[in-house]
């Protein structure tokens, strides 16, 4: 009897554990669909945020009172296949370190954070100026070595995150002719420098050989004392404007500041749309954003600046003949361009809720600038960029982008008067082609290989490497390896 009814307690025990786990696991069971093992370490080490993961621990423990931090290395090979100034590739990388603090998990109060970041650059060589001779830049590394301060600021959002004021060291390009769907630091789709922030807007800068002026562009690795104020008065639209010191320190690691007359201000404003971006919207998101820009300082005229360029080129490169510009061109009060951006999702693959984001995207951008005081006149880029093409890779991105920058007609103009200027005392014409425009085209794939490291290759086609400002320089055809790790 003992027996019996312990064999009969036995049965309804396992007879419950069995009801459990039917309910459990029985839908996925009877449907056919495989119960996933666990997980190997190797997989949950592919899959996790970062390199390094959790740090034991502490990156969370430090997240959830308030302080956020990362790291990310960028190597990049970038080669000249064939056109250009010279064949050849050089190695670059750059270390990216980056600090938040939020005041809400902090102190305790809403709305605060502080935000420090530093870019640590090592090249072996300028490769844009020695082997392809390019204004936009082919390679998103190609910067002079330096460790510098990249952003030291703080912002303080106000009245329902409607207002938020930010102010200290900033860059440019994090806030203004920014993409939100197509390329950003975080999703870098495109490595031309002109698809990360456009070469217009570097018409700021002392031009080569010109009158040394005090103007430069506060855009990533360098940065400026600075605010930035921006309104949000409906979850439509925002707008905002920025102040910036006209002329970044590149020499000191960003942390020499002066504050002067001479160097001016550099202002930028713009109003963005946002569209389909709000909860109950359904169909794919985008933005349009106008803006422009106003720098104060003085800037030299283009046409006769020109003269005294050329005059300073010859000398440097020891040419015995006579200057031709008399040394001085008129100055222009102040500088300005315009600007209009465009990126629109246009398809999505499979819905607002999918993490990746899969789908189609495409982007244009537009803008213009004064011909009198600017090396470039007018600049236009556009393209598409498609998340999750090839199954199973919902992460990978295969980036089109097209770029045309056209050289200011005063300039052009100079160059055809210093031809007709020096043939008619017996010389040769020193511009054999006449400046025009330079015309970068890319095609470029980034494959997530795990959560905290990619590889990227890039294939792009240089038409008119520099504009044929200087010379003539043969179509190049350049290609680029770039990756990078999340610690």
């Amino acid at each position: 009897m003992r027996e019996t009814m312990k064999t009969k307690y036995t049965r309804r025990i396992t007879a419950a554990i069995g009801l459990i786990v039917l309910m459990m696991f029985g839908p996925r069971v009877l449907s056919g669909e495989a119960i996933a093992p666990p997980k190997s370490d190797f997989m949950r080490f592919l899959e996790q945020d970062y390199l390094l993961g959790d740090w034991g621990g502490l990156r969370t423990s430090l997240q959830e009172h308030g302080v956020d931090f990362e790291f990310v290395y960028f190597a990049a090979v970038p080669m000249n296949l064939d056109g250009g100034l010279k064949r050849g590739g050089v190695y670059q990388g750059g270390l990216l370190m980056m600090l938040d603090l939020y005041s809400d998990k902090l102190v305790g109060y809403e709305g605060g954070q502080l935000h420090v970041g530093g870019l640590s650059i090592h090249n072996q060589s300028d490769f844009a100026e020695k082997y392809i001779g390019d204004l936009n830049k082919v390679s998103m590394l190609d910067f002079p070595d330096t460790l510098h301060l990249w952003e030291l600021w703080y912002e303080q959002k106000f009245w329902g995150n409607r207002v938020a004021l930010k102010a200290g060291q900033l860059v440019i390009d994090r806030d203004f002719v920014l993409p939100e769907y197509y390329n950003s630091l975080a999703g870098i789709s495109l490595l031309n420098q002109t698809f990360f922030y456009p070469t217009m807007a570097f018409n700021v800068y002392d031009q080569p050989f010109f009158p040394v002026g005090h103007h430069a562009l506060a855009s990533t690795p360098y940065g400026a004392p600075g605010a930035r104020l921006r309104l949000d008065p409906c979850s439509h639209a925002y707008f905002q404007v920025g102040v910036y010191d006209g002329n970044p320190d590149r020499k000191h690691g960003g942390t020499h500041v002066k504050l002067s007359s001479e160097e001016g201000a550099l202002i930028y404003a713009e109003l963005t749309l946002k569209i389909n971006q709000s909860d109950a919207a359904t169909r794919p998101p985008g933005n349009l954003k106008l803006g422009g820009y106003y720098h104060t300082d003085d800037f030299f005229d283009m046409y006769q600046g020109s003269f005294v360029a050329f005059d300073n080129y010859v000398a440097a490169q020891g040419f015995p003949l006579p200057p031709i510009s008399g040394g001085t061109a008129r100055e222009h009060e102040g500088n300005y361009g315009i600007y209009f951006l465009a990126d629109q999702m246009l398809w999505r693959e499979v819905g607002k809720d999918d993490p990746a984001q899969q789908g189609l995207t495409g982007f244009f951008r537009a803008a213009f600038a004064p011909k009198d005081r600017n090396l470039a006149q007018f600049g236009i880029d556009g393209g598409l960029v498609y998340k999750g093409l090839i199954p199973t890779r919902d992460w990978d991105t295969l980036a089109f982008g097209v770029s045309y920058l056209e050289i200011s007609d005063d300039l052009r103009k100079a160059q055809r008067d210093i031809n007709a200027l020096i043939t008619s005392f017996g010389g040769p014409a020193p511009f054999s082609k006449i400046a025009d425009h330079e015309t970068v085209v890319e095609l470029s794939y980034k494959a997530q290989l795990t959560a905290w490291w990619t590889v990227q290759p890039s294939l792009q086609r240089v038409f008119h490497p520099g504009g044929r400002i200087f010379n003539d320089t043969a179509d190049a055809w350049a290609f680029i390896v770039q990756t990078s790790l999340r610690f």
